[in-house]
């Protein structure tokens, strides 16, 4: 019989770490009514174990676009295929699919001509490619970043709010080379002043200054990535839709309110709708799509992909259970690395 990895206090928190990736243990240890050292303890077992991790990756804010690429791989060659895009940090996460398509690809670029060149020029070259298909997100509605526990009460959600408010608050101008704090961070993303002194053999206040200006200068997008239990979630699903525009925004509210919702976004091509899920089972799964069929009876769900496994998210390697490895490829925008773009 399955137990689930996490019990109360751990939901709790890693609903709290959603809302506020970086927030001191003794702020969230207050609202949570609890010690510092036990939430400490408790998230070095989350983390040990590939339960929980914190990413900090490029945040896509301004002209940067971001795609979906699907691609199809030639027979008994797609261990070989992931194993070369889970190494390149211009591919962000990489799903495999049980229908429709071997890979579902993320990847974010400065312009058309660099992200023209990954899916034209670069992606054919990698063994066992033999064809890929590409949607632009045209606008991002719900991000993964979103999804929530549904653990806290409204005071505990609220303290939280407030902490995420404070921790990436502006702080002055980027320093001089932000880069060796960003790569750090992306290998923990709840990494402080201490550690990446540490590691960068730097001087702590200057670290602590330079790591405030970089949080919040908006470059990084930071998010409380969970592994998917069996007993909780365990069927990852993403629809393919087509809505016409002028139901688009009254579709994407009501979406909105389902708490299985991971992703919605509006995107080219034949479908205008990627919307992901995480489901309890393959009957709530039914659940869902009776429900959506039922209340948004315009939308039409031309394909519904079944997520076999999610070898990588937004940079962090994930076994064959769902768990974070802890190997980091730091993600990049296309464009942004000329030795990769």
């Amino acid at each position: 019989m399955l137990t689930t990895a996490f019990d109360e206090l751990d939901l709790q928190l890693l609903h709290g770490l959603q809302i506020a990736p970086r927030v001191p243990w003794a702020q969230a240890a207050r609202i949570l009514g609890t010690s510092p050292v036990t939430l400490m303890s408790r998230w070095d077992r989350l983390r040990d174990e590939g339960l929980a991790w914190v990413v900090a990756h490029p945040s896509g804010e301004g002209d940067v676009l971001t795609a979906f690429v699907d691609v199809d791989l030639e027979p008994g060659r797609q261990s070989e295929a992931v194993a070369t895009l889970v190494r390149d940090p211009r591919a962000l996460s990489i799903e495999q699919s049980a229908r429709g398509r071997d890979l579902m690809i993320t990847v974010m670029a400065r312009d058309l001509g660099a992200l023209s060149r990954f899916v034209l020029d670069d992606l054919p070259r990698v063994p066992g490619v033999r064809r890929q298909r590409t949607s632009l997100a045209l606008q991002i509605h719900r991000q993964g970043r979103d999804w929530r526990l549904q653990s806290l009460d409204q005071h505990q959600r609220e303290g939280f709010e407030i902490a995420r408010r404070q921790s990436t608050a502006p702080a002055g101008p980027l320093p001089r080379d932000p880069q060796p704090i960003i790569d750090l961070l992306a290998a923990d993303g709840r990494a402080g002043a201490a550690d990446i002194a540490r590691s960068a053999g730097r001087n702590p206040a200057t670290v602590r200054r330079h790591l405030g200006r970089v949080v919040g200068s908006g470059l990084l997008s930071f998010r409380c990535e969970i592994a998917q239990d069996p007993t909780l979630w365990g069927l990852h699903c993403t629809w393919l839709a087509r809505v016409p525009e002028e139901s688009k925004e009254r579709t994407v509210a009501a979406l909105a309110t389902l708490p299985e919702l991971r992703l919605c976004v509006s995107t080219s091509g034949e479908t205008n709708l990627l919307v992901s899920v995480w489901a309890r089972s393959p009957s709530d799964l039914m659940r869902l799509e009776r429900l959506v069929g039922e209340r948004l009876p315009w939308l039409s769900l031309v394909e519904s992909v079944v997520i076999l496994r999610t070898p990588k998210r937004f940079g962090w390697v994930v076994d064959e259970r769902g768990r974070a490895t802890g190997e980091v490829i730091p993600p990049v925008i296309i464009g942004d690395d000329p030795g990769t773009a």
